[in-house]
């Protein structure tokens, strides 16, 4: 009896112990753990300014016209864990396949060394714009080599310390050769002005006075090089531009824009080093030529800018430079109103070409498309057409 009372008693403690549990993690809200004040908190806060709840609040100052006078329909709130359940749940539900659209993001190997010192590295992750740089000397280092990589990948000498990614990269390309050639026709964006003329073939395109620049995919989102010499001695005839947005691991091997006399050249650094990320974050570059004595792309170019000068004792020191052109001092007058960079991904590019170096990041890009031709070969020998003669799938 003995026994089977404490066993009893045991079963009993532990019911306790479980009912505890349950009722404590019904009030492990996640509003109250990572949200705002809490509920004593904010009666006193209202109490204070003389109103009796958040409804009496905002019913007071909210106008009328931009009320939802219906609840709105959110579903019960959720703990933290029950709440990644449920993601983890709407996640299982896509599925996954193998893409051949091409022009789209890698699932890229990140060196071990990358993720641990840097992706997962809070010193890295938390830091932003070095505005202070006499404390951010090693960023501002990494971000020159990152502005250095992209420099000689793609042969033109001004670059930045990055985009946002490709897209917005390219649309600042239009903008800065719209500016710069004070012409508004593009090879809509119709907020800026500037009109967009779409083409499928390069082949016999006919450039006027209006053409600002003209915007080309090197390799395209088949694969295919295009051979653009003809196209960009008829683009300066005109004193148009020339933008090519381009990948940076098949620039290894391929002529660089600056080499076939492109002005501009934008992309995305992602595949260097940079996880998917469910489609982003990524940075995005932007590499520009010498077009005058004034370097006007240089100096209209948007972003910001790692420079080296030296400090007040005569030694080397890196720094922001041409922080004029930007939207936090020039306001409306700046050259781009997308005041920002991404500059962990940025950093993590550079540190995976600094671990690579250059050899290696052409043995990659090499392997690749010796991949692609195994591919195409096999394809061709089953019967099936290859469309393209000059390809490099990557």
């Amino acid at each position: 009896m003995v026994l089977l009372g404490r066993g009893l008693l045991s079963v009993g403690r532990t019911a306790l112990r479980r009912h505890a549990i349950v009722r404590h993690l019904q009030y492990d809200a996640f509003v109250d753990r990572h949200i705002g004040p809490k509920r004593i908190e904010q009666q006193q806060m209202l109490d204070f300014i003389g109103y009796k709840d958040l409804d009496d609040l905002t019913g007071t100052n909210v106008p009328n016209m931009i009320k939802i006078e219906k609840a709105l329909e959110l579903p019960a709130p959720l703990d933290e864990y029950k709440m990644l359940k449920e993601l983890e749940a709407i996640a299982a539900q896509n599925k996954i396949y193998r893409s051949y659209i091409g022009m789209g993001y890698y699932d890229t190997i990140v060196p071990a060394v990358i993720s641990r010192n840097i992706l997962q590295n809070i010193g890295w992750i938390s830091q932003y714009t070095p505005y202070q740089a006499e404390i951010s000397q090693g960023r501002l280092e990494s971000l020159l080599n990152f502005q250095t990589m992209i420099a000689e990948i793609t042969g033109l000498p001004t670059t930045n310390a990055s985009l946002l990614d490709e897209a917005t990269a390219s649309a600042e390309a239009v903008a800065l050769a719209a500016r710069t050639t004070k012409r508004n026709k593009v090879d809509s964006q119709r907020p800026l002005g500037i009109d967009i003329e779409l083409c499928d073939s390069i082949e016999g395109f006919e450039f006027d006075d209006k053409v600002a620049a003209v915007v080309v995919q090197y390799p395209n989102t088949e694969g295919r090089i295009h051979q653009f010499d003809e196209l960009i001695e008829k683009a300066h005839k005109n004193k148009s531009l020339v933008i090519m947005v381009c990948d940076l691991l098949s620039l290894t091997i391929l002529r660089s824009p600056g080499d076939l006399g492109a002005d501009i050249a934008v992309g995305s650094a992602q595949r260097f080093g940079v996880p998917l990320g469910y489609g982003g974050p990524h940075a995005g570059f932007m590499a520009v030529g010498k077009s005058d004595s004034k370097n006007a792309l240089g100096r209209n170019m948007p972003g910001r800018i790692i420079g080296v000068t030296k400090d007040a004792n005569g030694n080397r020191a890196l720094r922001l430079a041409l922080q004029t052109r930007e939207q936090h001092i020039r306001r409306d007058k700046a050259t781009s109103n997308i005041c920002t960079a991404q500059a962990l991904l940025a950093n993590m590019s550079a540190m995976y070409a600094v671990y690579h170096g250059p050899q290696r990041l052409t043995e990659i890009a090499r392997g690749v498309h010796k991949s692609t031709a195994y591919l195409a070969t096999h394809l061709r020998n089953s019967g099936h057409e290859i469309v393209h003669k000059d390809y490099l799938t990557l």
